[in-house]
C-alpha cells in the first residue's frame, strides 16, 4: 500500500511517499512555493505521474490551511475551504500564497481520481479543551498537526512503547513562524503556534491589540501579508525574503536573541498543560548547527533551573522534504488503515469537529464572521 502527503510551506511545497509494508520511500521533493501559486495544477499532475509510476497510491494527506474536521477531498464543502483558507477580496487581488492554497484545494476536491484527505487543524481536535481554545483561531495549522504525528511515532518507535504513553513538546522553526504543541498521552492538547506564539523569523506571531487598533486606522483593512512581517530578521534590520537564515543565525544582533528566546516562551507557555519528557525539534531553523546548538542550550538551562529532566533533541525524519510532509504521510498510512491507524485513533483525528470562529466571543461575533468568510 503507498500512502503520500504534502507540507504547504511558505518556500517550498514539499510532497513525501512511502511504502506502508515495507518502508520504502517512493516519492520526496520539495517545489518552490511561488511555482504552485502560479499553477496549483502541477500537484495534481505530479501525484497522478507518481501514481501511475507506483501502481497506485491509497490516501493523500494534503494540507488544508487552518484546517476542517478529517475527511476526503471529495467530500469538503465550498464552507470547508473557505474556512480553512480565509482571506478577504483584497488580498485575493494581492494574490497571496494561501489564494493559491485555496485554489489547489478546489483542484483536489475535483480530481476523484486521486485519493486526497484534508485535515483538522489544532483548533478542531476534541482533545485540546474548551477553555484553551477561547478566542483563538491559529492554534496551529493542518502541517503542524503533520508535525506533530511525527513526533509522537518518533518518540514512540525510539523509546518502544506505546502512542498513547507519548509525552513531548513538538517545535517546529519554519521561515515564516515557530510553533510548539504540546503532546500529552500521545494527543495533542495545547499549542503556541503561528500568529497566536512568539516571533517567527518573517512573522510578528501574536500581535499587541492596541497595535491592531493602530493598523487599522493606518491601513485600513489589514492584509494576510502583514502577519509575515515584523518579525525577528525585520528586528535586526533585515529583509528575510533577501536573508538566508544561515546568514541570519550567522550575524547575531537582537533579532537572533528574539527568536531563540521565543522559542524557549513557547514551550514555557505549554509547561502547564503537560511536563514532557522531550522537546523535539524541527524546520528550517533547526537544521543550522549553531541554532540549534543555541535553542538546546537555553532549553536545558531552563529545565535545570526548574528541576527538570526534559531531552531536547531534533525529531528524526527520512527525506529532503520537511518534517511536516512525512507526518502528512505517516496520517495517511492510518488513516487508510495501515501500519499507523492507531496512532490516528490515539489522537482522535476521526473526531474533530467545528471550524475555525466557534471558540471567539462573544457569540454574536463568530455569526459576523461565518457570514462574511465562510462562502467561496
Amino acid at each position: 500500500m503507498k500512502v503520500a502527503g504534502t507540507d504547504a510551506g511558505i518556500k517550498t511545497y514539499d510532497l513525501f511517499g512511502f511504502d506502508d509494508q515495507t518502508g520504502e520511500i517512493f516519492l520526496d521533493e520539495s517545489i518552490p512555493r511561488e511555482e504552485i501559486s502560479r499553477e496549483p495544477g502541477l500537484v495534481i499532475e505530479r501525484f497522478r505521474e507518481v501514481g501511475r509510476e507506483v501502481g497506485g497510491i491509497k490516501a493523500i494527506v494534503a494540507s488544508s490551511g487552518y484546517g476542517m474536521p478529517l475527511k476526503e477531498a471529495r467530500a469538503a464543502t465550498d464552507a470547508d475551504i473557505a474556512l480553512a483558507t480565509f482571506f478577504t477580496p483584497a488580498d485575493e487581488r494581492r494574490g497571496l500564497k494561501i489564494v493559491g492554497l485555496r485554489r489547489l484545494m478546489l483542484l483536489m476536491r475535483e480530481a476523484t481520481d486521486l485519493p486526497f484527505y484534508f485535515t483538522p487543524g489544532v483548533i478542531h481536535l476534541p482533545t485540546v479543551p474548551e477553555h484553551r481554545k477561547a478566542n483563538r483561531i491559529d492554534l496551529g495549522t493542518s502541517d503542524k498537526v503533520y508535525t506533530a504525528a511525527l513526533a509522537i511515532k518518533d518518540q514512540a518507535e525510539r523509546k518502544g512503547k506505546g502512542y498513547g504513553e507519548t509525552s513531548l513538546i513538538a517545535v517546529e522553526v519554519g521561515f515564516s513562524y515557530t510553533s510548539a504543541l504540546a503532546v500529552k498521552g500521545g494527543k495533542i492538547v495545547d499549542a503556541m503556534a503561528g500568529t497566536s506564539g512568539f516571533p517567527g523569523y518573517s512573522g510578528m506571531g501574536f500581535m499587541d491589540a492596541e497595535l491592531c487598533y493602530a493598523l487599522s486606522h493606518l491601513e485600513g483593512e489589514l492584509s494576510k501579508a502583514r502577519l509575515f512581517t515584523g518579525g525577528c530578521a525585520h528586528v535586526s534590520g533585515r529583509e528575510p525574503s533577501r536573508t538566508e537564515p544561515e546568514e541570519f543565525v550567522e550575524g547575531g544582533g537582537p533579532g537572533y536573541e528574539l527568536m531563540v528566546e521565543a522559542v524557549v516562551k513557547d514551550v514555557a507557555s505549554l509547561l502547564p498543560s503537560v511536563r514532557p519528557a522531550e522537546v523535539l525539534l524541527s524546520g528550517r531553523f533547526s537544521r543550522i548547527p549553531r541554532f540549534f546548538a543555541e535553542v538546546k542550550g537555553r532549553l536545558e538551562e531552563f529545565f535545570s533551573s526548574l528541576s527538570l529532566e526534559v531531552e531536547v533533541r531534533k525529531l528524526g525524519h527520512r527525506g529532503k522534504a520537511k518534517e511536516a510532509a512525512e507526518g502528512a504521510a505517516v496520517l495517511a498510512s492510518g488513516i487508510a488503515g495501515g501500519r499507523y491507524r492507531e496512532l490516528v485513533e490515539v489522537m482522535r483525528l476521526r473526531e474533530s469537529r467545528g471550524h475555525v470562529f466557534e471558540h471567539l466571543y462573544p457569540p454574536e461575533l463568530r455569526d459576523r464572521l461565518l457570514e462574511r468568510f465562510g462562502h467561496l
